[in-house]
């Protein structure tokens, strides 16, 4: 699963001879499956390219999944899987999809909200609370964004 949202984050920009992507939006990949593992959607960020502060690839993937699953909003049995820990936004709506599992790759101390810096798909307060796996394959995962980061320096 990760390395579907892996080869979405790559296919978001421009790979250089050197691996590194070049695009205006950060290369994260996000990939919806439904609960037999058949994927039903795959996104990468559009913020740039769309003018759209929310079209993050986790809210546009998870769009898309509930438009093709077939019941409605709710992705119960779903999994996400995304290259980089989810924000505050995208965890939310995660949570909100009702997305089962949350499979992430790379950890985002800066604004990771599922255990970086907040912890929003645990909070026992919530009605549902998705099973969460964090650090797969997070070396590679974290190499997109630095060679994407490194070539904007």
């Amino acid at each position: 699963m990760m390395r579907a949202a892996l080869d979405a984050a790559c296919a978001s920009g421009t790979v250089d001879g050197s691996g590194a992507v070049s695009g205006a939006d950060v290369p994260v990949g996000a990939v919806v499956f439904d609960a037999d593992g058949r994927e039903l959607s795959r996104a990468v960020n559009a913020r740039e390219a769309l003018g759209d502060p929310t079209a993050h690839a986790e809210v546009l993937a998870l769009r898309e999944a509930a438009r093709v699953h077939g019941d409605g909003w709710r992705l119960a049995g779903a999994t996400l899987a995304v290259t980089l820990e989810p924000c505050t936004m995208c965890a939310g709506a995660l949570v909100l999809a009702r997305v089962g599992r949350v499979v992430f790759g790379a950890w985002e101390p800066k604004t990771g909200a599922i255990g970086s810096l907040w912890d929003v798909v645990r909070d026992r307060r919530l009605t549902h609370r998705p099973e969460v796996r964090g650090g797969v394959l997070e070396r590679e995962c974290a190499e997109v964004l630095e060679r994407f980061f490194h070539a904007r320096r």
